[in-house]
């Protein structure tokens, strides 16, 4: 929960839409998301209770998190805990590993910890969108390292993601592409609530301010496209990114345009919550996160698949090596697409005693599919050229 009231100017987001382009896998994606999950999410998490530091209702809720990413069938989940106002409080860190870039990271954040009642917009909003968003994400395929982290202590001071960042994020030099962060999204029940606030860094130091800034810019885009909301930019302030962005890390976040009066109450309940505008943000999201994460879509085998192939090294740099045994090779015609589908390179497979080699140094550095066929029968074998 923010601790200030927006009063300082905000901007409208006037960036055309057509700077960045419509992916209809992310599209896809955002489709997935489903009304009736994350209204499921929003009631069980108020249904736990007043989840403050020293609660067993604030234990309950970090079980019921872990429970939702084992069921999922995530298998790197982190408990990090820490001592704040002497009781021992958890940071929930679950890690999706990309498939080109794994020791670089795309972090989706919001705390958990609530303050004089259930918290179901703060931040009860923000923890059903991430969790949706690991439900759909867990076998997509994505570029980047995903992090979802649900943050504790945010409502004492964050001192649940000050404790990351210090202790973990510095420490180990971790590379991030983007921190996330989404707080209190629930707006007034009742109320129009049409327009998504879209967060950037405005802050000291300056040298994450320009970064933050254009991904900033991105999100506005990726909500526009993926949900039928509005945007607005306005700047990061009060929430679980500010220990980032004070340590020059990239910022990015989302926070309600109707401010609801009821937060840090017994009244911030499922009540004054606009559900359909949660979803929208939940799609919206989930095409952010795509986007950030570079997700794509795994082609899968033909049905009348070749013999077996094998390609070295993988990743490659300037020449594949493609090892077979067809029966008939001088037949078999060789296709590398990239992740959009584009053809980038077509021709016979040339062979000496079922090795062939495909010159690759043209290519750009990224993933492909490499497609052979062969007398009505095909098969595809991923690679990345560094």
């Amino acid at each position: 929960m923010k601790s200030i009231i927006l009063s300082f100017f905000v901007l409208l987001f006037t960036t055309s839409v057509n700077s960045q382009s419509f992916n209809q896998f992310y599209a896809n994606l955002a489709d997935s998301c489903n009304l009736d999950t994350v209204t499921t999410y929003l009631h069980e998490f108020e249904a736990l209770g007043v989840k403050e530091y020293n609660s067993v209702e604030l234990q309950n809720a970090r079980d019921w998190l872990l429970d939702k990413y084992s069921q999922w069938g995530y298998t790197d989940i982190v408990q990090d805990d820490f001592i704040a106002a002497s009781n021992q409080m958890t940071n929930i860190i679950v890690t999706k590993t990309g498939t080109l870039y794994p020791d670089t990271y795309v972090i989706i954040d919001g705390h958990y910890d609530t303050k004089n009642g259930t918290g179901t917009n703060d931040n009860g909003t923000g923890t059903a969108i991430i969790l949706e968003l690991a439900r759909l994400l867990k076998d997509v395929q994505t570029e980047y390292s995903i992090k979802f982290i649900h943050f504790s202590g945010e409502e004492i001071g964050l001192t649940g993601s000050n404790h990351y960042v210090n202790n973990v994020v510095i420490p180990n030099n971790l590379d991030l592409k983007i921190v996330f962060n989404i707080d209190e999204v629930g707006g007034i029940n009742g109320m129009v609530n049409n327009t998504i606030v879209c967060e950037r860094d405005e802050s000291q130091p300056n040298s994450n301010d320009a970064q933050s800034a254009i991904m900033t810019n991105q999100l506005a885009t990726c909500i526009q496209l993926y949900s039928t909301l509005n945007t607005e930019i306005s700047f990061a302030y009060a929430s679980d990114y500010v220990p980032f962005m004070n340590n020059g890390y990239i910022v990015t976040g989302l926070y309600e345009k109707n401010e609801t009066p009821y937060a840090h109450t017994s009244q911030d309940s499922i009540a004054y919550v606009d559900i359909p505008y949660v979803y929208q943000i939940t799609k919206g999201s989930m095409g952010a996160l795509a986007h950030y994460a570079i997700a794509y879509e795994v082609v899968g085998l033909d049905e009348n698949e070749l013999n077996s192939v094998t390609i070295s090294p993988n990743p490659a740099e300037n020449v594949l090596t493609i090892t077979t045994n067809f029966s008939n090779e001088n037949d078999v015609i060789s296709r590398i697409y990239d992740l959009s589908g584009i053809l980038v390179y077509e021709g016979s497979l040339p062979s000496s005693n079922g090795v062939s080699e495909i010159d690759i140094s043209s290519l750009s550095r990224g993933m492909y599919l490499l497609n052979l066929r062969s007398e009505g029968k095909s098969t595809s074998v991923r690679f990345v050229k560094k």
